[in-house]
């Protein structure tokens, strides 16, 4: 598969809530997992946040996916049931390499996260 077919596909899994099928799409080792308010170095662990956040999960709209060689750039509106946030516009880079996902960046505003969860975020990982 080509970068952008696997970054598609493990965007509608996530849509979809298949976590075993985006597992499969994301690297074993070396994984990374960026975002403005919290890290993970584990596709493990970065899953068993998102499949925390299904619980507010309305959609995940794609809006734009553009490919620049192993990189790929996503646009999505993640639409969600909590309405004090209402709706999270995120911007999202990943990096393939050997035909997974090696590397994931996300742009978000985050305050409307941590007021979300009360200001507890997940702690960083060293």
């Amino acid at each position: 598969m080509q970068p952008k077919d696997i970054v598609a596909q493990f965007i509608e899994d996530i849509r979809a809530q298949r976590l075993d099928e985006a597992k499969d799409l994301l690297a074993v080792e070396g994984f990374e997992y960026v975002g403005p308010n919290m890290r993970f170095l584990s596709r493990d662990d970065m899953l068993n946040y998102q499949f925390g956040m299904f619980a507010i999960q309305k959609d995940l709209v794609l809006r734009q996916l553009s490919v620049d060689g192993e990189d790929v750039f996503a646009i999505l509106d993640y639409r969600t049931y909590f309405e004090p946030i209402g709706d999270v516009r995120l911007a999202v880079w990943f990096r393939v390499r050997r035909e997974k996902i090696q590397s994931v960046e996300t742009f978000y505003n985050a305050a409307v996260i941590e007021n979300m969860l009360g200001g507890s975020l997940p702690a960083q990982a060293e």
